[in-house]
Order: C-alpha cells, then sequence, then structure tokens
C-alpha cells in the first residue's frame, strides 16, 4: 500500500479527485446560495390610508375611499420590512384639478425599486364641488315604544337648538333631515338628558357625506303620566240664601288636566264641581275644591275659581236695613 502511494501518478490522480470534488462542492453551495437569495413572495397589505391633497377650505370632494389595498411582490426580506415598517404613502393631489368630476390615478412613493406594486383600486372617481356651510334646525326624536305604559314623552328638546353642517352644495340642497336619536332601555317612567349624534338625512333616509359642527348635542326628554284635558261641569248643591237669586256660574279654567291610565282618563267625559249655593251671599268669585276621579292619579289643580253674578238681597239683610228705617222713623 505504501508503495502505491509513493506513485507520482497515483498522487497525482488522487489530487486531481479532490480538486473535482471541491469544485462540485462549491457550486452546489453557490447555486443554494444564489437561490435562497433570488426567492420572492406575495402579500397583500389592507387598509393602507390614502393621502388627498385639494383646496380643503374652498372645495369639498367626494369619491375618495378612506383606505385602499396594496399588493406587494418581490424578495422575501424587503416585502416583510415593507409590510412591517409601513414607510411608504399613497395619495391622490388634486390640486391642479376645476370643479366637476374627474377620474384620478392613485399614486405611491417609498416603496423599494425591487418590488412589483399593485393598488386596488388603481383609479379612483371623484367630484369636486364648491364647499358651503349652512345651519339647520335639529329634530330630537326617540322611539316612543321605550316609554312605559301609561306615560308619554311631553316634550323634548336639542341644546344647541342649531347645528352648522358643511358640504357640497348639491349635498347641502339635499338635505331633509336633521335629527338627534335618543336611545334606551324600556319602561322609562321618568325625565332625562342624554347625549345624541347627529344624523343627517336626505328624503330616503340615506346618510349623506358632509360635516356637522358641533356632531353631537344633549338632548332633554320629559315624561310625564299620560294625561288628557276634560272638561269642567259646574253642579249647584244645596239652598241658595234667602233673597237671592244665582243668575249664571262660571269657571276659570273651563277645562282641566287629568293624570293616570290611558283606559281611566280616555273613560272620563268631565269633570264634576259642585257648588254649594249657600256659600255664595254675592256676585263675585269663590273657590272650591276640585274631587280628583277615581282611578285618576292627579290633576293640574286641586282648586276653581268659580264666578258668580247673583240678583236680589239675602232675606236678613232686608229686615236690617227695613229695622234701621224703622229706627229712624221713631226717631224723628
Amino acid at each position: 500500500m505504501d508503495k502505491l502511494f509513493d506513485s507520482p501518478w497515483m498522487l497525482r490522480l488522487a489530487a486531481l479527485f479532490l480538486a473535482a470534488a471541491l469544485f462540485l462542492y462549491i457550486q452546489t453551495e453557490g447555486n443554494r446560495t444564489a437561490d435562497s437569495g433570488s426567492s420572492n413572495e406575495t402579500d397583500v397589505i389592507t387598509n393602507v390610508p390614502l393621502e388627498v391633497y385639494y383646496d380643503s377650505d374652498n372645495l369639498f370632494v367626494t369619491g375618495i375611499p378612506e383606505t385602499v389595498d396594496v399588493k406587494i411582490s418581490g424578495p422575501t426580506a424587503i416585502v416583510l420590512k415593507t409590510k412591517l415598517e409601513k414607510d411608504f404613502k399613497l395619495f391622490v393631489n388634486l390640486n391642479s384639478l376645476l370643479i366637476g368630476e374627474h377620474s384620478v390615478t392613485i399614486q405611491q412613493e417609498n416603496f423599494s425599486e425591487k418590488l412589483n406594486v399593485s393598488i386596488e383600486p388603481k383609479i379612483v372617481n371623484v367630484t369636486i364641488e364648491e364647499k358651503i356651510t349652512e345651519q339647520f334646525r335639529i329634530e330630537p326624536e326617540m322611539n316612543k315604544s321605550l316609554v312605559a305604559e301609561d306615560f308619554i314623552v311631553n316634550r323634548m328638546s336639542a341644546e344647541p337648538t342649531k347645528v352648522a353642517i358643511t358640504g357640497a352644495k348639491s349635498v347641502i340642497d339635499n338635505i331633509s333631515f336633521v335629527k338627534a336619536t335618543i336611545t334606551g332601555e324600556k319602561g322609562l317612567k321618568e325625565s332625562f338628558e342624554q347625549d345624541a349624534t347627529v344624523k343627517v338625512l336626505d328624503r330616503d333616509l340615506n346618510k349623506l357625506d358632509v360635516r356637522v359642527n358641533p356632531d353631537k348635542v344633549k338632548v332633554k326628554v320629559e315624561i310625564n303620566e299620560y294625561s288628557r284635558e276634560v272638561p269642567i261641569t259646574l253642579k249647584e248643591i244645596g239652598e241658595s240664601v234667602d233673597g237671592l237669586t244665582i243668575e249664571k256660574l262660571s269657571s276659570e279654567p273651563s277645562r282641566i288636566t287629568v293624570y293616570g291610565a290611558k283606559t281611566t282618563v280616555d273613560a272620563l267625559e268631565e269633570v264634576i264641581v259642585e257648588v254649594s249655593r249657600e256659600k255664595i251671599t254675592e256676585s263675585g268669585s269663590y273657590d272650591f275644591s276640585i274631587p280628583l276621579p277615581t282611578g285618576a292619579t292627579k290633576l293640574s289643580q286641586d282648586k276653581l275659581t268659580v264666578y258668580a253674578e247673583v240678583s236680589g238681597k239675602p232675606v236678613q239683610e232686608e229686615e236690617s236695613e227695613a229695622n234701621a228705617e224703622e229706627s229712624v222713623d221713631d226717631a224723628e
């Protein structure tokens, strides 16, 4: 064996074999490294904010989406870095465009040149209009089914009563309703206050693209028991004072508000107030108690002013005057 390796030819062959093996190894590793460095990846970055450049003081733009999606493909490392850092920008520049409708291409900045970038959508249709601001009165609203049975919404008011709405002139001209909607749980029995978001709607109740200032208002809701105005009927009782005749009776007010269960209140045709004749001694005003109808919870007032027109004089008064005249005659 030693003699074999002592041969020059054998050494040359061994060296040649080792050189060939080393060459093949280096070639294989180089190809593997090249393949690894040139591997590509595709990914989608969703909800990327879209910037818009225009004269926002005087113009109003519609049709621009708030966000778009971006598809990127290229070397894996660059794709991952771009998705992680998001140091790029997507925008549309409308500064050179006039009022009207336009199709504009979304532009990009700060993407690596090694990336293939695709924006969805790539082109957007925009409308540029004159911006105006107008004042609108707020209409508070609430689902009446939230109120407890036998209770009603007596009044709703918003503070402030008006809001400033800014938008395209065509949109402002299309405003039909400006509402502040109250929400809550069923069974409401007491008055309350709540902050409500202002909604701007067209005639078909579609929400309009406008800016509202302020966008929230305070709504006061007054809730009361069910009530209804019922006429007052005067009923004379007792005997009139001797010598007097009650010519006419009238009351102020002539109607009264009765509170209580709806079925009870709606069944009332009148509230009877009894007027004692013996209490009326001359023409003038008198106060009488108003009875609470059966089933009602309260009245708007518990006293009634009755105006009486009386003729004649009480017998006792006439006798006193006659006695006084006799005394005068006797003295003479």
